[in-house]
């Protein structure tokens, strides 16, 4: 059989097209086939059994408040579980070292200033979006470019997170690529629709168990063939400066210590402040004080996550080192791909293919919901205001149908007419916009200056700055993030100063 395994992305945002295509004479095989099927099947059943539940949008869209603490907390590391870390981080820990993990660990920095900041000001207004937060603190105007705004991002990555998984799934079951495509939307849209949010979340959890099980799955198999275990990972480890984790230079074009800390703190305040994808999460249960166990709970696990993960990427290394004769490619991107296919035991790969669906389908889930929470919410309950809510949830399924439609049939798009490359640019010119979202929360939370006429000139700021640093310096990427949210705070106070009339855009 030829396995072609995606890479997907090579670092937060950043999608690559190659991939690598590996002849093996593994066979799917039935244990590996029941492993897709059950996980499949569980997640048309917790669809259904959410559904009994769904009376109302406030189910739907934030499950009525029976979420508990823990659950959120779980779905939101899910959400941001995804290629990168499956794929990408044991590989650049395969071939650099740890350097990545001060960054990683900076989700823990911000929870403590979205606690005491941003948390009671979406709480104490009951709000269904972040975006409505907005039109309360300046004008409808501004909700609407936030939402919208967070809208193209999320319809800019449907296909592309559908598309890339589909190809490895297909190579490896036999399934034409398409056909691939079309299941994991149909299931997911098919459970997103029945359960709503409460379907998302807990499959969101189903994820993260499947995905880490996969991980520790690689390093116990890895361990099992490497002569002294653990200890002999630490030793050559050391040796070969693996565990390395900071650099102190100051060079503003590598991912050195003080560029990972600013990078990595604004990347994650710009996710947890302005994307309804995750501020849903900590809207779901039922009061304030949860909602910060939820967020704790996601910075905690993460600690795991870390050495999961990137321990992975160094045990990968030890192994192949001392099994030179193993080793298929001097690539390190290749690296973590050729050990599944190659080393890890029938059923095991097929978990590992589940978790590949379960990441796939949790990230277009996720999607699915919360545009259509975002379009009910902050869109068409402003133009029809006095609908029965029952006629608002049934609009809201049928949007989410819709959202699952549009997002197969992209993905599909991409597979039979080769269009990537327009989707790399779209995500990438909308990953800039998205910078400055972050800046405009951050007006609206910490600052009472700040009026509309300023926000909406400092994102517009905000964009045009991170472009040009983009286009005519060697600034490292995971810079760009807070060069948007700075860019967009600073030249929004300054024009807000200068524009004290806060009705002005109203």
């Amino acid at each position: 059989m030829r396995w072609v395994v995606v890479n997907g992305e090579r670092g937060p945002g950043v999608r690559s097209p190659k991939l690598y295509a590996l002849d093996s004479g593994i066979k799917f095989g039935w244990v590996n086939w029941t492993t897709l099927i059950l996980y499949l099947s569980l997640m048309l059943l917790m669809g259904f059994y959410f559904s009994r539940k769904e009376v109302s949008t406030d189910d739907y869209f934030l499950g009525g408040g029976r979420i508990p603490w823990w659950a959120a907390g779980i779905s939101i590391y899910g959400t941001q579980l995804s290629a990168i870390t499956f794929m990408a981080v044991p590989a650049i820990v395969y071939a650099t070292d740890w350097r990545l993990a001060i960054g990683t660990v900076m989700i823990l920095g911000i929870v403590p200033i979205i606690f005491r900041y941003y948390l009671p000001s979406f709480r104490k207004m009951h709000i269904t979006t972040a975006y409505e937060f907005l039109e309360t603190r300046f004008n409808f105007k501004v909700r609407v470019l936030g939402s919208a705004t967070f809208i193209m991002l999320q319809l800019a990555r449907m296909g592309v997170v559908l598309y890339l998984p589909a190809i490895a799934i297909s190579s490896v079951t036999g399934i034409n690529v398409i056909l691939c495509i079309a299941a994991m939307g149909i299931f997911a849209t098919i459970y997103t629709v029945m359960g709503g949010i409460e379907a998302v979340i807990w499959t969101d959890v189903v994820q993260v168990v499947i995905l880490m099980g996969g991980a520790i799955s690689c390093i116990f198999v890895a361990l099992a063939n490497i002569d002294g275990g653990v200890s002999e990972v630490i030793r050559i480890g050391s040796e070969y400066s693996k565990f390395k984790l900071i650099d102190w230079r100051f060079d503003y074009t590598q991912l050195v210590f003080w560029v990972a800390i600013i990078g990595f703190f604004f990347l994650n305040l710009i996710s947890y402040t302005s994307d309804q994808v995750i501020i849903q999460r900590y809207l779901t249960v039922k009061s304030e004080k949860e909602a910060a166990r939820s967020l704790w709970t996601n910075g905690i696990i993460t600690l795991p996550g870390i050495f999961i993960f990137f321990g992975l990427g160094t045990t990968l290394f030890v192994y192949y080192l001392t099994n030179p004769a193993e080793i298929s490619s001097n690539t390190p991107d290749e690296i973590l791909p050729y050990f599944v296919v190659a080393e890890l035991p029938m059923g095991v790969a097929g978990l590992v293919i589940s978790g590949i669906f379960a990441a796939s389908m949790s990230s277009v889930d996720s999607s699915m919901n919360s545009i259509a929470t975002a379009y009910i919410t902050d869109f068409h309950k402003h133009f029809w205001p006095n609908e029965p809510d029952k006629k608002y949830l049934v609009l809201a399924k049928y949007v989410t149908v819709l959202m699952g439609v549009f997002g197969t049939c992209t993905a599909i798009w991409i597979a039979t007419a080769n269009v990537g490359f327009i989707f790399d640019f779209f995500q990438e010119v909308l990953g800039m916009i998205g910078g400055s979202l972050g800046g405009v929360f951050a007006l609206a939370v910490i600052t009472k200056t700040a009026n509309a006429k300023g926000v909406i000139t400092g994102m517009v700021a905000g964009v045009l700055i991170t472009i040009i640093f983009k286009n005519f310096t060697d600034v490292n990427g995971y810079l760009f993030g807070a060069i948007g949210v700075i860019s967009c705070f600073v030249v929004g106070l300054v024009v807000s100063v200068f524009t004290q009339d806060k009705k002005l855009l109203s």
